[in-house]
């Protein structure tokens, strides 16, 4: 099994805001000299976000799907200091340290489902995906995808894993499926469920889940008022996940009927 590996860049230039949704992601340079989406740590949804992005991403590459490098970003202090807008300022002094930065997609364009072609397989593939990782945010309305290059391509998986934004009850959700799959913005393109349930069930091996999971930074994982240790969470993720591929015929019959 080749294992992640995860770079991490010194963030260089603010170059504009990303206004879009809550969370006001940024577009940066690095000190590797490209250009990426900065999710912030200090964000609406905290550093949360950040993982179900990092895990969500890593899953959908390991799976074969197209997705923007991933890379963490240390923001020092500097930044905050020099810019204008409050709002922004206020975003870039709670999110000193480490962040989380995909790689810049240059003219890329967001995905539309009536126009931009995507077939069957890899459509079948994110909506497992989104199944497995209970992702409620690919819809009509905000399809989190891009098309470039002639190819699909994975972004924005932040709002995924939501069990983990209250670790007391997270265990209610191991019995769970995904109804809300029915909105998904590729479920009438998903015409091989099953042969993408099997490639997945396949590639995501317990190997690959502990990879993934043991490169989510401690300092995410460390909450002052969490009850929970950082090894209790990465655990809990790799059982969640565990527990969701085991359901796998469960949710190919629940994207089905949703079909």
């Amino acid at each position: 099994m080749n294992k992640i590996d995860i770079r991490t860049v010194e963030v260089t230039q603010y170059v504009q805001p990303l206004r879009e949704g809550g969370s006001m992601p940024a577009i940066v340079k690095a000190d590797d000299g490209f250009l990426y989406v900065l999710k912030f740590r200090g964000a609406g949804q905290g550093k949360m976000a950040l993982i179900a992005e990092f895990i969500g991403g890593e899953l959908a590459r390991a799976i074969g799907l197209n997705v923007p490098e991933l890379v963490f970003m240390n923001l020092d202090d500097t930044f905050s200091k020099t810019e204008p807008d409050e709002e922004i300022q206020d975003l870039l002094k709670f999110s000193v340290g480490l962040n989380l930065g995909l790689h810049f997609l240059s003219s890329a364009i967001t995905f539309d489902p009536i126009v931009t072609p995507v077939d069957e397989l890899t459509a079948s593939k994110v909506v497992l995906l989104d199944s497995i990782i209970s992702n409620i945010d690919r819809t009509d309305k905000n399809t989190n995808l891009l098309h470039w290059n002639n190819e699909l391509w994975i972004i924005d998986n932040g709002a995924s894993f939501y069990f983990h934004h209250n670790w007391d009850t997270w265990k209610n959700h191991l019995t769970r499926t995904f109804p809300l799959i029915k909105d998904h913005v590729l479920l009438k393109k998903a015409g091989k469920l099953a042969e993408a349930a099997e490639l997945i069930n396949q590639l995501l091996t317990k190997e690959k889940l502990d990879d993934i999971i043991s490169n989510i930074p401690e300092d995410w994982l460390s909450v002052e008022s969490e009850k929970m240790s950082p090894k209790e969470m990465r655990a809990a993720y790799v059982e969640f996940l565990t527990t969701r591929l085991s359901k796998m015929d469960q949710l190919v019959k629940e994207a089905s009927d949703a079909r």
